[in-house]
């Protein structure tokens, strides 16, 4: 739970999540992000968060199904022409 960018109200984030490839489509990471939401519900959070890259349509068609949607903020970055 983070609540200190960005003038946010306190929420809850999903950084990552993992499933070993061995058990994938399983239902495995849909468990573990219903438990997540679960967990950020009974400690009072109204809203949970993620990022997800806008061409990695799979990652974003799973937290779509989920019920995610576009929040109020934008994500705005600038390149600075440095090789990574």
């Amino acid at each position: 739970m983070r609540a200190f960018e960005f003038g946010s109200e306190p929420c809850g984030w999903v950084f990552a999540v993992g499933v070993d490839p061995a058990c994938a489509r399983q239902g495995i990471a849909s468990l573990l992000v219903a438990e997540a939401c679960e967990r950020f519900r009974s400690a009072g959070v109204a809203t949970v968060r993620t990022m997800v890259r806008r061409d990695d349509i799979p990652v974003l068609s799973f937290f779509r199904r989920r019920g995610f949607e576009g929040g109020s903020f934008y994500q705005l970055e600038l390149g600075l022409g440095v090789r990574t």
